[in-house]
């Protein structure tokens, strides 16, 4: 199963620039700039329609990201931001309130770093079954490094329960090696860890290039949610640390 769902993100990828963004304005948050997507017209990944409407920092400084459809064209919309800095090698963490073990099927959350090369220099978190509620929920994913002969990403996925709606989840990159961790609740060690990967080179390409880190909720192949539920994702935090 899991070569499976491995070898249909990698398809699914293939056939689309995933980040043809344009953005409308910014927002502060954890203590960075983040530029919003909204373009005039679908664009992946999805593609799907994105509003700035679905995305905001409210009084708690507490990111929301939200799928919904719009009530005046009933067209579903989804959310997504990317940091106007760079980051190198170090921990990458957020601390993200929602149902994420259960998200329907044809809705994807994306926490990943990505330098635009499209296939390429890109370490992700996601939260997404692809269409597919047989598929593993969690997906780490490690795209190789401009340049390299591999063209197959690295892939790990798993599945997972939650007894409330906090969790926490990072990666840490160095130039040989990504290593993803996955924990119960709001924490800054491993206390209460549900899940982990190590990707590490030469095995897998790992990208030595400092890139924005985005932040997306958005749909499957543009599929509304099954459930025909919207969905709203709170990112408590985000933080890096440099090594």
């Amino acid at each position: 199963m899991k070569d499976v769902q491995g070898k249909n993100v990698l398809q699914y990828k293939q056939k689309q620039n995933l980040y043809n963004a344009i953005t409308k304005s910014t927002i502060y948050f954890s203590g960075y700039t983040w530029e919003i997507k909204e373009p005039s017209t679908p664009v992946g990944p999805g593609p799907n329609y994105w509003s700035g409407d679905n995305v905001w920092v409210d009084e708690n400084g507490w990111l929301h990201l939200r799928i919904r459809k719009n009530p005046v064209t009933n067209i579903w919309e989804c959310a997504e931001v990317s940091a106007t800095t760079n980051f190198g090698y170090g921990t990458f963490q957020w601390k993200i309130d929602g149902p994420l073990s259960t998200l329907d099927k044809n809705v994807v959350l994306g926490l990943f770093n990505y330098s635009g090369n499209d296939r390429y220099d890109e370490m992700d978190i996601e939260f997404a079954r692809w269409g597919n509620d047989a598929w593993d929920i969690l997906n780490y994913t490690v795209w190789p490094a401009t340049g390299s002969l591999d063209t197959i990403p690295g892939v790990h996925t798993a599945n997972f329960t939650m007894s409330g709606t906090y969790s926490t989840h990072r990666f840490k990159r160095t130039a040989d090696s990504v290593v993803f961790k996955s924990m119960h609740g709001f924490q800054d060690d491993d206390t209460y860890m549900f899940e982990n990967k190590t990707f590490t080179s030469p095995s897998t390409s790992i990208s030595t290039l400092s890139m924005p880190i985005l932040m997306n909720l958005w749909l499957y192949e543009g599929n509304a949610p099954s459930d025909g539920q919207s969905v709203e994702i709170v990112i408590h935090e985000f933080k890096y640390t440099p090594l």
